[in-house]
């Protein structure tokens, strides 16, 4: 009988260590790819949304500052996580990270569901036992700011059945959070310039006043803005205050004395930015002309004109009498109106009086530029020319953009408006006053990051109404015909197995 051979191992040494070999570089590429895509996703997504209402879209001015951020901001959200409101807090904060990572940290803590973490937010922050559903953001010491979170909504009363009665209970209609947390970020990483009002003549606007032709609301817009808003009077002795980084004439009537339009002019030409708002009020009812106040002057100097003839525009007025207008013929190329062109939502004024350029005799190299921003429709005529259809001019921007002529103030902006009552408490929530309130302070202020709009987002809500055989049917096919069909399911399965 032949020997047999002696048998060969399956693999060598070599193959063994290839295969080895082979193992280790697939599951070091299966790694690599891994890792690769987690980056890839976390810095360079893409979400897409099956609902509009888990949509959260950031506005273009947030998206601008959030990438522009260089300050570490820690934000806390100090809530009850069952509360409607938490989702659709906590989604828009997790907006603001991923635009903003890593200088914007978002912490989550349930103060009913983790206590020990939470004892050390109300000890940090020195938060009171009753303290609940806060949203705190806090810029490396620099700056704190925090929310109530029944702060972030406005809404309506309604009476709904309870157990026993009727309630009454609030029905939110709108979020008012990413206005909220921008103005916030916006506060406590930025330094805050101030606004101050002129009083002292007949017709302005009260800052703290909230009857309809108050200023309240437009100064709660420069309080979102970071811009701190007061009184100032330059009657007697006194000057422009030197940390005025803006002077706001709203609708003043009486005459200005001369010492008062010398420190009007001195201050402009130091560099200052003024808001210059007039309004027909005192328009005389014989002549229909309204008297001037002496500022107008100290404008033309600057090659603006200020006319003593009121609009009216029947065509675009949204109210029988014509006396209101809605304006929406803008220039395309200033920024501070340019939002307002892709809005088509124009701005709502109430009998706007002429504000235009003059035209000068011989236009000099070092004069500053002014530009008409904005006019109204082609079939407006004044109180002096009623039979001349033409578009009028109600408002002009100015700004000395000489290079290398400094001031002491910097350089010269203003803004004129032939209206003052369209930012009043009764008229500013209008069309898009509010909006404009925002771009005309921030655009003065220099400030171009900041000169988009951040509108509230409706909040809607869904509600179901059923027959009480309607309620009945709905109960059985959720109680008995779901579990039911499960169950019939199950059972031809058992049978084919048995088979």
């Amino acid at each position: 009988m032949a020997p047999q051979p002696d048998s060969q191992p399956s693999f060598s040494p070599r193959q063994r260590w290839s295969i080895v070999l082979n193992v280790c570089l697939t599951t070091l590429v299966l790694l690599l790819v891994v890792v690769m895509l987690n980056y890839l996703g976390r810095d360079y997504f893409l979400r897409l949304y099956w609902s509009t209402q888990t949509k959260t879209e950031l506005s273009p001015q947030t998206v601008h500052f959030l990438r522009s951020l260089t300050n570490q901001v820690k934000v806390t959200l100090f809530y009850d996580k069952e509360d409607p409101l938490y989702h659709t807090i906590a989604d828009l904060l997790n907006e603001y990270q991923n635009l903003a990572k890593p200088r914007l940290t978002v912490q989550a803590v349930d103060y009913l569901r983790d206590p020990g973490t939470a004892q050390k937010v109300r000890a940090d922050y020195q938060l009171g036992a009753a303290a609940k559903n806060l949203i705190i953001f806090d810029c490396e010491g620099k700056g704190r700011k925090q929310f109530d979170g029944n702060e972030l909504t406005k809404g309506v009363a309604e009476l709904v059945r309870g157990e026993k009665e009727l309630e009454l209970w609030r029905k939110p209609t709108e979020f008012l959070g990413e206005r909220a947390f921008t103005s916030a970020l916006i506060a406590i990483t930025s330094p805050r310039p101030n606004a101050y009002f002129l009083e002292d003549h007949r017709g302005e606007h009260g800052l703290d006043r909230g009857d309809d032709f108050g200023y309240r609301t437009f100064k709660t817009v420069l309080a979102q803005n970071n811009i701190h808003a007061q009184t100032v009077s330059l009657l007697g002795t006194n000057l422009v205050p030197a940390d005025c980084h803006l002077l706001v004439v709203a609708g003043a009537q009486a005459p200005f004395s001369p010492l008062e339009l010398e420190k009007i002019d001195q201050y402009l030409t130091q560099g200052g930015r003024l808001l210059a708002l007039f309004n027909a009020s005192s328009v005389d009812k014989r002549s229909r002309l309204v008297p001037y106040n002496g500022l107008e002057a100290v404008l033309a100097k600057r090659g603006i004109e200020v006319g003593n003839t009121i609009i009216l525009d029947p065509q675009k007025s949204p109210s029988r009498e014509g006396f209101d207008m809605i304006i929406y013929d803008f220039s395309p190329r200033h920024p501070v109106v340019n939002p307002l062109l892709a809005s088509q939502i124009g701005l709502y004024m109430l009998q706007p009086r002429e504000v235009g350029s003059l035209r000068p005799r011989a236009q000099t190299a070092d004069a500053p530029r002014v530009e008409e921003l904005a006019y109204s429709s082609p079939q407006s005529f004044t109180t002096a020319a009623p039979t001349r259809r033409q578009p009028y001019p109600v408002m002009v921007a100015l700004e000395n953009t000489i290079r290398g002529v400094t001031t002491e103030r910097g350089s010269t902006r203003m803004l004129v408006v032939g209206d003052s009552l369209f930012l009043a408490n009764g008229y500013i929530e209008n069309a898009e006053n509010r909006a404009f309130a925002a771009y005309a302070a921030n655009w003065l202020l220099d400030r171009m990051q900041l000169l988009q709009a951040i509108g509230p987002r409706p909040v809607t809500h869904y509600q179901v109404l059923m027959t009480k055989v309607q309620m009945q049917t709905t109960q059985v096919l959720l109680l008995a015909g779901l579990p039911g069909a499960v169950l019939f399911l199950g059972g031809l399965v058992w049978l084919r197995r048995r088979r």
